[in-house]
């Protein structure tokens, strides 16, 4: 009798530890990745310190690209959340760090000279590690074109990285991105060198593209800083942030290669002062 009893005791207690029983046969067609966004970053530092701080730190990101070997690290599981874009919107999307795959490139980013600021470049095997880890990405989850985004497109106020000497242009070419066609680039700026368009028509434009920026048809230091990182990826041979005929057809150009969306518009003044690299406490 004690030995039923033990027996029965511990098939309750087997039952209770597997949990409920749940029935897989059915699979609902309308469902897909919870990955929406994937986020390029540089690290504005070398690989032992972009290390440390990615898995020790505050903040984490999926992937870390090495620059001298073009090695891939997995920090990060893509089924969980890295804490990489911050405080961040495209579209009428906040807090992409729940949706979003992030990617860090070993960069020391830029280093100010007598002569100015210079930008390091991206190594060519790096650049080919990191073109073969989007296109997994993008086909594991089918992530839209016009949501392979840099940081600084998410959050302009406070980010440049990946800066202007990444290669967007490479992503474009491997089919991943859209790209202005520079034939229609041409016409466009041919018209708007005889009137150019004023401010209120740039930043709506590029609320269309996806940013967060004010709409008060004013110049002010937001509208700028979006305009520059604009430029920093579509015009990177001038990032000034001051609109001029050529911004203005790469903008008019691409915002007509987009299906329309209603995405809400968000000014930027809240958001904060640029910062550069690695710093991204918010979730």
């Amino acid at each position: 009798m004690n030995y039923l009893l033990l027996a029965l005791t511990m098939v309750m207690i087997s039952g209770c530890a597997s949990g409920p029983r749940i029935d897989t046969r059915y699979t609902a067609v309308s469902q897909d990745s919870r990955v929406q966004y994937l986020i390029l970053h540089y690290t504005a530092g070398d690989f032992p310190v972009s290390l440390k701080i990615l898995t020790e730190g505050p903040v984490s990101s999926h992937y870390l690209v090495d620059d001298k070997t073009a090695n891939i690290y997995r920090l990060v599981d893509e089924n969980r959340r890295a804490y990489h874009a911050g405080e961040s919107f495209w579209k009428g999307s906040t807090r992409l760090n729940a949706s979003s795959i992030g990617i860090e490139i070993v960069n020391p980013g830029y280093k100010d000279t007598p002569e100015g600021r210079v930008w390091f470049d991206f190594p060519e095997s790096q650049m080919a590690a990191v073109i073969e880890l989007v296109k997994k990405i993008v086909a594991q989850h089918e992530i839209k074109p016009d949501r392979i985004l840099a940081h600084s497109d998410i959050a302009p106020q406070r980010k440049t990285d990946p800066g202007p000497r990444f290669p967007w242009k490479q992503l474009a070419d491997a089919g991943l991105i859209p790209w202005p066609d520079a034939g229609q680039v041409a016409l466009k700026r041919v018209e708007y060198e005889r009137q150019q368009p004023d401010i209120a028509w740039f930043q709506k434009k590029l609320a269309e593209h996806g940013y967060a920026v004010p709409q008060n048809a004013v110049l002010d230091d937001e509208t700028r800083n979006v305009l520059m990182v604009f430029q920093m990826k579509y015009r990177p041979a001038r990032f000034d942030g001051i609109p001029d005929p050529e911004t203005a057809a790469i903008l008019d150009v691409l915002t007509s290669m987009q299906t329309p969306v209603s995405a809400k518009v968000r000014s930027a003044s809240s958001i904060g002062p640029i910062s550069m690299g690695i710093e991204r406490p918010h979730v």
